[in-house]
């Protein structure tokens, strides 16, 4: 790969900028021969009334911006330079330039338009230090890894959608990047993370890959040049629906987040009555006992038959002491053991009397079959009885 170094004005690369609101992204600049914002790139996260502002306060001190990257594709039939590096700085300026947002000067709220002339020149005139690149995709890719390891880092996905950038890429970052789309409150619900950093399209692209045993990677390397992204759209679509039709509550916290996917690949064949189901949630949820919430849907999912999914509390420490002693002084006036499962066997510890720390405390009427945890249902048990049992 070849470097050239150049120097833009901030006038020169905000001319002709473009900002998409709807989508938070940058267009174009440099009079209309710069793509500011290529597919490979992350969405803008600059605009909280922060770092942006921080960008043009530097400006404004005289502060350098840092290095910028610009790669030269060459292309003869329209913009032929991309940003590479810098485009949270670009789009930052040009925002402010054509009036998106304010920052504050000398106590009051100024915008592009109302700060002095000369604060005006000193921000357009400053001086942008640009490498401009040439080399193969592979080159620019590898580079942009590279260079993308200081500031606010690039996640799994925003690296994949810059490996893997293409129509399909585009598409699917339409409809599952887009904070705006009005889908998104829905998905929220169930999908854990920022749209803008490409974290519910990795959800999605996970459900769909897992269901063909692929890896993300693997589904959007075999998808790169499709100009659709009806499977992608359809599978998740699916799985939302198939979740807000088993739990028609509304949802609750717990449900976010969750390996939706996963859970209709193992249950989208049973049939469930929503009514029942919206019950035994409710109970649940309400259960002191249940110290996984998140727990419960895959245990309601699979027929409440693994309470372990749900960390029921333990018996606390004077619980166990006192059912403890009470089994002892019973057994030792018996001449048993203290392991009421070993006191019936036949075996060498038919009279055995463990040490506290050797026993386990268990329900004596399991709690997923309405026992409570309190001490008139526990009992002590030693460690490979108690192990040994299923529902406890």
């Amino acid at each position: 790969m070849k470097t050239q170094l150049e120097q833009y004005t901030v006038a020169e690369v905000t001319k002709g900028f473009v900002y998409n609101e709807l989508e938070g992204k940058g267009l174009f600049g440099l009079d209309g021969t710069l793509v500011i914002q290529p597919e490979f790139q992350r969405s803008y996260l600059y605009g909280d009334g922060t770092k942006d502002v921080a960008v043009i306060d530097s400006l404004l001190k005289g502060y350098p911006l840092g290095l910028i990257y610009f790669v030269d594709t060459g292309d003869p039939s329209g913009p032929h330079l991309e940003v590479l590096d810098g485009q949270q700085r670009i789009t930052s300026v040009g925002r402010f330039v054509t009036g998106k947002f304010a920052i504050m000067r000398d106590g009051r709220e100024q915008t592009f338009g109302s700060l002095p002339k000369e604060e005006q020149e000193r921000i357009t005139g400053a001086q942008l230090l640009v490498y401009v690149c040439t080399g193969t995709e592979a080159e620019i890719k590898e580079w942009f890894q590279t260079i993308n390891i200081v500031g606010i880092p690039l996640n799994a996905q925003e690296l994949r959608n810059a490996i893997y950038s293409g129509p399909f890429v585009t598409a699917a970052k339409a409809e599952f990047s887009n904070s705006q789309n009005a889908l998104q409150q829905k998905w929220s619900a169930y999908v854990k993370g920022d749209p803008k950093r490409q974290q519910v399209l990795e959800v999605a692209l996970d459900w769909v890959a897992s269901s063909k045993d692929q890896s993300i990677d693997g589904y959007m390397a075999a998808h790169r040049t499709d100009t659709g992204i009806s499977e992608l759209k359809t599978y998740f679509t699916t799985v939302i629906d198939w979740v807000s039709g088993v739990f028609t509550a509304p949802p609750d916290a717990a449900m976010r987040g969750l390996d939706w996917g996963a859970l209709y690949e193992e249950h989208k064949g049973t049939a469930y009555q929503p009514d029942r189901i919206d019950e035994r949630l409710q109970d649940l949820l309400a259960d002191p006992a249940v110290n996984d919430h998140k727990g419960i849907y895959p245990y309601l999912l699979g027929g409440e038959e693994n309470p372990r999914l749900l960390n029921v509390r333990l018996f606390d420490a004077p619980t166990k002491k006192a059912a403890y002693k009470r089994q002892t002084d019973k057994a030792n006036a018996e001449g048993t053991s203290n392991c009421p499962l070993c006191a019936v066997g036949s075996n060498a510890n038919k009279t055995r009397i463990y040490k506290l720390k050797e026993m386990e405390a268990d329900h004596v009427t399991a709690w997923s079959t309405g026992g409570d945890t309190s001490l008139d249902n526990c009992e002590m048990l030693c460690v490979t009885h108690n192990r040994s049992k299923g529902n406890r």
